[in-house]
């Protein structure tokens, strides 16, 4: 696996990698499904609104390459922090710039466990980083932080219906520490037009800026409601119809990785 080469495989793993943050944080003892020549390094934890503790996401390691997979909301706290879309200093470079300060807390907490573990293992590995969601966002703050502040200074970023994360500074020093970003958004995915560019609370006079960061891979699909244009198997399955066999072959080789294909309506 750590050898693929076409971008369309790696997007296709990896959002299946995904999928599986959300397995475990479902699964009350914290398992998922490990994909084949790769083992589980670490599970992280981190804290949304109210501080309370959960699962996620994980550290993957391979003979080849790490993985640090973010996952997307799955609680109502998390629903709460993509709500709090105020901004803060992102402190972890030295570029002035902002980020959205609801997803900035969720990072910062989990920031020195993670890099922790990092220092732990072969700097002579590829680091991907990837999430799907507010997973998206944090993937995309892990991924800079990593690149500045860690011996992995060139990790690739894969994410899957992100939002957006910061201010037009930070989006161009994002360019300039992450030079492999892959965000891929579906035309129709509400979740990726937010913050919007201009962002103010009602009655207050600030105003807050919000730029995506690149570089966007646009798919397009509509599959009859806000939530199927945005969940993780509708980019699976969009991002599998470039690559059936890829697909198929993966999904046989590691049972039960593969994000479920069918979709309801």
């Amino acid at each position: 696996m750590g050898n693929l080469i076409r971008e369309e495989d790696r997007a296709i793993f990896l959002a299946a990698v995904c999928g599986q943050t959300y397995a475990q944080f479902e699964h009350a003892d914290g398992s998922f499904v490990v994909p084949v020549d790769y083992t589980i390094v670490h599970n992280f934890r981190a804290k949304s609104m109210g501080g309370i503790s959960e699962p996620f996401g994980f550290i993957l390691e391979s003979p080849q390459e790490i993985i640090i997979a973010w996952r997307g909301s799955s609680s109502t706290m998390n629903w709460l922090s993509n709500m709090n879309a105020t901004q803060k200093k992102f402190k972890y470079i030295t570029e002035e710039c902002l980020t959205h300060r609801g997803f900035t807390d969720i990072y910062s907490s989990a920031r020195d466990e993670i890099l922790s573990v990092l220092g732990t293992l072969s700097p002579d590995k590829t680091v991907y980083v990837t999430g799907h969601s507010l997973g998206g966002a944090l993937a995309t703050l892990c991924a800079i932080d990593i690149a500045a502040n860690s011996s992995y200074s060139a990790p690739r970023l894969y994410t899957y219906g992100s939002p957006r994360v910061g201010d037009p500074a930070f989006a161009k020093a994002f360019s300039r520490y992450v030079r492999r970003s892959f965000r891929y958004a579906n035309l129709f995915d509400a979740a990726t037009y937010v913050p919007p560019t201009i962002y103010k609370l009602p009655r207050q006079e600030k105003k807050y800026y919000y730029t995506h960061v690149q570089t966007l891979y646009s798919l397009s699909f509509q599959n009859g409601t806000v939530e199927l244009n945005h969940v993780l198997r509708s980019y699976f399955a969009a991002l599998s119809k470039s690559r059936p066999e890829f697909t198929k072959w993966l999904c046989k080789e590691n049972p039960g990785f593969c994000p479920v294909l069918e979709l309801t309506t």
